[in-house]
């Protein structure tokens, strides 16, 4: 036997000790799940050792609390929310999750991540006052990321370093832009369903890096799945794969079961979206092999009830019932669009509730370490460096249009902590027991003041910034592309750092722009914008990207939006809703309302910086060509 195998079983064998220490035995893959119990356990504040031995949710009386489950990269957790039956969070938790970061390569351990779930999951109960025998049904999100298993579900090392821990290959890594080039240049007819071309954050040039770098890693995998994918798996035993995450990452074409089935028989149904020819094309023709084992036999729509639910070992774990239903994941931000998409006030939802055409009117930003923009539509919808058309990958039905930047949260915080002035804010935030998103927003409002400016945007009129410091997603699809700041002097002050912050903010606000007008100007009708995600939480921001936008922009209710989507794939899975859209109705709530300014200095004032944010990329077109030129 091998090293790396020898060290991949070693570090199984040590983590079923580590279960076995917290009372956790048992196969990690069992299929087999018994009858559930019929007596349920009324709600206790006791210590979570009795929750592992309740019992599943009598028939006769059913709960009506669900479980949604997050693998968060930006804030490095794995997250459990519980919701009731009208979408009010009861409680949730956070476990850290390790990450290892190195040039282009990002990696995670799936053993790790499973851990952090299940102590999140236990706190978040604890903290509920919920009873792992109360909650009727569970759905996981994640990070569209890649993981690598063998055939008895041990971690496979990606990683350059042979760490079998590392068996994950997280969205945001960027090893595989030459694969992701090469493979664009094929022209396959299924990469007019990723707006043109893949971006090396999607799984098939990550697994051809793979194939080419790590051969050994290549012939020991028996698995290649999707985190979200994986998670479900690991809970129930059943591989059955979301249309989300084929659909939006592996080139699946989920149209292929357009006239083969609809949402409410919400039955598996047999992979026949696969593009055989591309994955030959590309040189990946031996995942074909064996029916799609190793990518996908079958998929489901999101929410569709998987296997016999959750496995008595994975319940154990957890500590909740065995036979819990549990659905089809969804990709993060997707199950953010799903938790925010139908919080519109009550008086247009009642007007919309017979009106198919309602919910295509608006775009979601599932706002985190990157930004998410999702619009979904009745008809198929082809455009240029936008993802997409997605046949049900978020909303059953219906095809998804997906931008993105792959930098916003994670550009903030570059932008802050590399600034000479950092350390000095962040320690009066952390003296102050605020964050230094507050103590920046405080700082501009009194520049405003000191120099008379009109409002807070005018402050940057000199600063110029295009935000692409991790390539451009959409519309322009360019993972080559590079951050400019244009206006920089040798000032070093917090001030100037405020500045510098604003600058970036609004240089992502006005990529939203760019993309909302690029999918309306190729058939979309969006006018109005939700926001979720931690980014939302911040008022300048959200500001800005209505003034610059011209969209007035709905927050929901509650917070947790992609905590609440995972979780109404759990209702849908009890089969307490008929379909995932009526969920969504049921459970998605508004909350506070930002309208754009009615200043009309302030619309000309960012028409004008707009008109400067389109130039940076082009003069960065202009000045590649010459330096190209000059190396020739």
């Amino acid at each position: 036997m091998d090293r790396n195998k020898i060290k991949e079983k070693m570090y199984a064998k040590n983590y079923r000790e580590k279960m076995t220490e917290h009372s956790r035995s048992g196969s990690f893959w069992s299929n087999r799940t018994p009858p559930p119990h019929q007596q349920p356990q009324p709600r206790s504040s006791s210590s979570y050792a009795s929750l592992e031995m309740s019992t599943a949710p009598s028939s006769a009386s059913p709960p009506s609390v669900f479980l949604g489950v997050d693998v968060d990269v930006g804030t490095g957790s794995a997250r459990a929310g519980l919701f009731d039956e009208k979408g009010k969070l009861l409680g949730s938790s956070s476990s850290p999750i390790q990450i290892w970061k190195e040039g282009d390569c990002v990696e995670q351990s799936s053993t790790d991540i499973w851990l952090a779930i299940c102590s999140a999951v236990k706190a978040a109960c604890s903290l509920a006052n919920v009873a792992g025998s109360e909650v009727a049904g569970l759905g996981f999100a994640a990070t569209c990321s890649l993981v690598a298993v063998d055939s008895d579900g041990s971690p496979v090392s990606v990683s350059w370093s042979g760490d079998s821990r590392r068996n994950i290959i997280v969205w945001m890594d960027h090893r595989a832009v030459n694969q992701a080039e090469r493979i664009n240049s094929c022209n396959s007819p299924v990469l007019q369903y990723c707006g043109g071309g893949l971006s090396p954050e999607m799984q098939p040039p990550k697994l051809l890096w793979v194939k080419e770098n790590l051969p050994e890693t290549w012939s020991m995998a028996f698995r290649w799945m999707d985190l979200s994918d994986w998670l479900s798996y690991r809970a129930t035993g059943d591989d059955t794969r979301s249309l989300c995450t084929t659909v939006c990452k592996w080139t699946y074409l989920g149209h292929a079961h357009l006239q083969q089935i609809n949402e409410r028989e919400s039955r598996n149904m047999e992979a026949c979206g696969w593009d055989d020819d591309f994955w030959e094309e590309i040189g990946l023709g031996d995942l074909v092999d064996g029916h799609h084992s190793k990518i996908g036999r079958s998929v489901a729509f999101p929410g569709h009830s998987l296997g016999s639910g959750l496995t008595a070992t994975a319940a154990k774990e957890l500590g909740l019932s065995a036979g819990i239903p549990v659905g089809t994941s969804l990709i993060d931000a997707h199950a953010g669009g799903v938790g925010v998409m139908e919080s519109v006030p009550i008086s247009d939802s009642s007007a919309e509730e017979f009106d198919p055409e309602g919910i295509c009117h608006r775009m979601v930003l599932v706002c985190g370490t990157s930004t998410c923009h999702m619009a979904i539509s009745r008809d198929r919808l082809f455009i240029p460096g936008v993802w997409g058309p997605f046949w049900s990958a978020m909303v059953p039905e219906y095809w998804l249009t997906e931008g993105g930047q792959s930098a916003t949260g994670a550009l903030l915080d570059f932008i802050i902590e590399n600034h000479a002035a950092s350390p000095r804010l962040a320690n009066r935030a952390a003296s102050q027991k605020t964050s230094i998103f507050q103590l920046l927003n405080r700082l501009l409002e009194s520049m405003m003041l000191d120099h008379g400016s009109p409002f807070v945007a005018a402050l940057t009129e000199n600063i110029h910034i295009l935000p692409d410091f991790h390539g451009n997603r959409s519309p322009v699809a360019d993972p080559q592309a590079k951050g400019i700041i244009s206006g920089l002097t040798l000032d070093t002050s917090e001030k100037q750092l405020a500045l510098l912050y604003l600058a970036t903010v609004q240089g992502i606000a006005y990529g939203t722009r760019h993309i909302v007008e690029h999918c309306n100007s190729n058939g979309h009708k969006i006018d109005t914008l939700l926001a979720c995600g931690g980014l939302a939480k911040n008022p300048l921001f959200i500001q800005e990207h209505a003034d610059i936008t011209g969209c007035s922009i709905i927050l929901p209710r509650e917070s947790e939006s992609v905590l609440l989507g995972a979780a109404i794939l759990g209702a849908v899975a009890a089969k307490k809703y008929a379909t995932l859209h009526q969920a969504m109705k049921a459970l998605n709530a508004a909350g506070q309302i930002i309208h754009p300014s009615k200043d009309p200095k302030v619309a000309r004032y960012h028409k004008a910086k707009y008109t400067i944010f389109r130039q940076l990329y082009e003069q960065q077109l202009a000045h590649r060509s010459l330096m190209a030129e000059a190396l020739a």
